[in-house]
């Protein structure tokens, strides 16, 4: 959920007909992300949990075509609450098996803070190993810029 910007971007994409779900385990991104769905007249289901908990608050026969992950800590809070690799792991299994073909699960990884590495290494793992037969992975960074630029990934599912 964040500070509500996917989660608007998403709700003006899907319209009036689409679903859109968002997680966070922080009340002042739910705030925030809420005030941001009012202000533009938007609707979406949030849930003051960690992403880690899709499994208990998305149905499994629920398609999914896109899921956005911004894994780190929320900007201008406390940076000690932060994404896990073990709970990001198990989020994006959630969604990949739920994700359409066609479908696309975007992960931005934030890895400049404390036990940051690791969630980056154990990200990029995990989608090393999808497999290819299945799932498109890209991977899309700066290769210029200091200070732990954020590395973007796109996990396309090809088919069943």
């Amino acid at each position: 959920m964040g500070n509500g910007n996917d989660t608007l971007f998403l709700t003006e994409l899907v319209g009036k007909n689409g679903q859109v779900y968002a997680f966070d385990i922080q009340e002042q991104a739910l705030k925030n992300t809420q005030a941001r769905l009012t202000a533009a007249h938007q609707q979406a289901m949030l849930f003051l949990a960690g992403h880690e908990t899709i499994d208990n608050n998305i149905p499994i026969d629920q398609p999914i075509k896109a899921a956005i992950f911004n894994l780190g800590y929320l900007p201008k809070s406390d940076k000690q609450i932060i994404t896990l690799p073990e709970t990001t792991k198990q989020a994006m299994s959630a969604i990949l098996k739920r994700l359409t073909i066609g479908g696309r699960m975007i992960v931005v990884i934030y890895y400049g803070h404390l036990g940051g590495e690791t969630e980056k290494n154990e990200v990029l793992d995990f989608c090393q190993a999808l497999p290819q037969e299945t799932y498109n992975v890209l991977s899309y960074q700066f290769i210029n810029q200091k200070n732990n630029p954020p590395i973007l990934l796109c996990v396309e599912k090809k088919h069943s």
